[in-house]
């Protein structure tokens, strides 16, 4: 949740600037390279892995909102609104290259929704009638944009608080031709208990969520019976839940939340095989060269 929990991020941000290139204002940075708030240029960075577009930058250090005028996701959407529960994500500051901050500019007002909790998402005008799957936590959106590009009337909502990721995969949609692609900056128990009617989902993806490995934090898991049993509400019969993890201990309790669910039922006698659908993604890549076996969980809701 990234995965949505792995790579989130908080109102403090880091922007890049093309090597050689002046700060653009659109970024909200003077031309003469210094920033508001007392904020300066702390040196050279590497290309952004995974950028839709990055080149060698220069990170500029921004202390205060992003996008201050509302024209991107907030740093903290829900606000005093809703109760400070234990969460699966932790923030943490993340850099932003131009490519991503203008994606996000120009896409956020069409494609883009902060998860405020104050409001319904009518998903069938926001997808254009498509049925729609959740995905949560997508990291820098390639593998979302390979399913959202191999199923076009499949509409995809993805949800994460990563700002970097979000404006990849806006750009990433853009260049392709993506219009299935809607993404939600925020936490997504909040998204589905106050902004998702009861049925309206066709499915739910979880792949790698932080696996919260020491026992005093698996609390923060994000798959817990609590969040299983709020999410197949918001399921329609018939619904997909599509769980995939590199963490045994994890994939076991995985299994039993889900197993245990009296609204789902597993499409396997236990694990699922790979499905081709699911294109391999960075974590799935970084697990399996550490040796770790991934499983993933296929689970349908009852009619």
């Amino acid at each position: 949740m990234s995965e949505n929990p792995r790579t989130p991020e908080s109102g403090s941000q880091e922007i890049s600037v093309p090597e050689g290139a002046a700060p653009s204002p659109a970024d909200g940075i003077p031309a003469d390279g210094t920033a508001s708030h007392g904020n300066a240029i702390d040196g050279a960075a590497a290309p952004e892995s995974g950028d839709a577009g990055a080149t060698g930058a220069t990170r500029i250090r921004r202390d205060g909102p992003m996008f201050p005028d509302g024209s991107g996701p907030a740093a903290d959407p829900a606000g005093d609104h809703h109760e400070r529960r234990i969460r699966s994500f932790q923030p943490r500051r993340s850099r932003v290259s131009p490519t991503q901050a203008a994606a996000l500019r120009r896409l956020w007002p069409v494609w883009g929704r902060d998860i405020d909790g104050l409001s319904r998402i009518d998903l069938d005008t926001f997808f254009d009638g498509r049925p729609v799957v959740l995905e949560i936590g997508f990291g820098m959106g390639e593998a979302t944009a390979q399913m959202a590009a191999a199923d076009p009337d499949t509409g995809i909502l993805a949800c994460d608080v990563h700002t970097p990721g979000q404006g990849n995969l806006l750009a990433l949609a853009e260049r392709n031709g993506l219009t299935n692609i809607r993404v939600a900056n925020g936490d997504a128990i909040i998204l589905l208990r106050e902004m998702l009617a009861p049925g309206s989902l066709a499915g739910l993806r979880v792949f790698f969520p932080d696996p919260w490995p020491k026992k005093r934090h698996h609390k923060r898991r994000l798959i817990q019976p609590d969040f299983i049993s709020l999410a197949t509400t918001r399921l329609a019969p018939g619904a997909l839940v599509h769980c995939a993890t590199d963490w045994e201990p994890y994939a076991e309790q995985m299994l039993a939340v889900l197993t245990a669910e009296p609204t789902l039922h597993n499409l396997y006698p236990d694990y699922a095989p790979r499905p081709a659908f699911r294109p391999l993604t960075k974590f799935e890549g970084q697990g399996l060269d550490k040796g770790h076996v991934v499983h993933d969980l296929m689970f349908r809701r009852g009619e």
